[in-house]
């Protein structure tokens, strides 16, 4: 394939390299017009020869950014870059390049990629029961409780782990903290009545 090079529109004198995809106006060499013009990188590389099985770029065809042989199938939602199918990681009908989504992942850039999730169902049931389990600390529940009945409640419909779980952590939460909070009632109004009785 051999490299194209970028004319200008009125004198058709061929443009310098220096001359394209600058944020402003630049002069013509030939007729001094002032152009702006934006071209994809990949224009001005010579490519490899084709690896069999392989897309083949043809000529008046877009190449993929990292592998200039390569027909570009779609442009990159982050950068622009032209990738090939090779290259295109498509993540909620967005496609992105995988430099793009590697910083997504670390800077956390994209917003609809996950790295981790809190696990909000079992934060509200270790809530319910570890104060129970440990026998030690079984009074700490009159504030436990509520906050796990709170965390069960408010986050029903956060999403759960990325891996598929049922939400029988939230309920089994609602149950113990339920029943905890009763005992709490009951408990103190025994003790009033048996004071004030």
């Amino acid at each position: 394939m051999t490299v194209l090079s970028v004319e200008c529109p009125r004198c058709r004198t061929p443009l310098v390299e220096s001359a394209l995809n600058q944020p402003g106006l630049e002069p013509c060499a030939g007729c001094q017009s002032l152009l702006q013009v934006e071209v994809f990188p990949a224009l001005f590389r010579r490519t490899a020869p084709a690896v069999s099985g392989e897309i083949v770029l043809v000529e008046g065809e877009a190449a993929c950014f990292y592998h200039p042989a390569r027909k570009a199938v779609l442009p990159c939602h982050g950068c622009g870059r032209f990738l090939c199918a090779l290259c295109d990681c498509e993540l909620n009908g967005e496609h992105f390049c995988p430099a793009c989504l590697e910083s997504g992942k670390t800077k956390g850039k994209i917003k609809s990629l996950e790295n981790r999730r809190t696990l909000y169902d079992t934060i509200a049931l270790s809530l319910a029961i570890l104060p129970i389990v440990l026998i030690v600390f079984w009074f700490l529940t009159i504030i436990t409780a509520p906050m796990a009945l709170f965390m069960a409640i408010r986050y029903w419909n956060a999403p759960r782990s990325i891996v598929h779980r049922t939400k029988i952590r939230y309920v089994l939460a609602m149950i113990f903290a339920t029943l905890q909070i009763a005992g709490w009632g009951i408990g103190i109004y025994l003790l009033v009545t048996n004071l004030y009785g």
